[in-house]
């Protein structure tokens, strides 16, 4: 009789303790895979159809099109810049050609889209990016020290509190390309582009193409 008691009761205690645990499982907020999630990752998958033609399966991006990775890329600043080309920020000079081609895919998308887009893209794996430009090092060291380390950090990993974006992991033909529109006035231009704005005295104080190689060349060092 005592031994069936005993029973009982331990199988009582199993019980109420599964049941906690079931309990803690399925509260709001507790849960390892909740409902919102996964529409949430399978809206921004859908979305993302329309960016896989240029920017590639896993954003690894694609020089041919002009695209450039994404994946590397920190969400804050992924939403930032879908939000000025949305606005108009950004494709805002008549001569940025690669810029415009974004108008078209972006200019429909929400505030949510955007959010649940970047969400996508954040999951992407990153390969560093092969480096085809051949500057000389040294100076763009000296370069980036002077120019770029104030804002980007020592690694090019940015700094979100100036909202300056990382420049390690990018591809080495965008930053040139880049930093050459900053110079001519292509990016950074628009009234309301106040971070952008920002390069324009930086870029003015680089010495033609060789500064512009060599310090790309740097950075794809770190």
């Amino acid at each position: 009789m005592k031994t069936s008691l005993h029973f009982v009761i331990v199988l009582i205690l199993i019980l109420s303790i599964s049941g906690c645990n079931n309990k803690s499982q399925n509260a709001p907020g507790t849960s390892t895979t909740p409902e919102n999630s996964l529409v949430t990752d399978e809206k921004g998958k859908t979305l993302y159809q329309a960016c896989r033609a240029c920017h590639g399966e896993k954003g690894q991006g694609m020089e041919a099109l002009h695209a450039p990775a994404l994946s590397h890329q920190e969400d804050w600043y992924l939403k930032r810049q879908l939000l000025n080309f949305k606005n108009g920020l950004r494709a805002y000079h008549e001569k940025d050609m690669y810029g415009k081609q974004m108008t078209p895919f972006i200019k429909n998308l929400s505030e949510d889209d955007i959010e649940q887009l970047v969400s996508f893209i954040s999951t992407f794996p990153h390969e560093k990016a092969a480096s085809n430009i051949r500057g000389d090092i040294n100076n763009g060291k000296a370069v980036y020290t002077k120019l770029c380390v104030a804002c980007h950090g020592p690694q090019g990993d940015g700094m979100i509190a100036i909202q300056s974006p990382k420049l390690k992991g990018s591809q080495d033909w965008y930053l040139k390309q880049q930093l050459q529109n900053y110079v001519n006035g292509i990016r950074g231009t628009h009234p309301d582009d106040a971070f952008g704005s920002q390069m324009i005295p930086i870029v003015k104080q680089l010495n033609g193409e060789k500064d512009i190689e060599d310090v790309v060349t740097y950075i794809m060092s770190l």
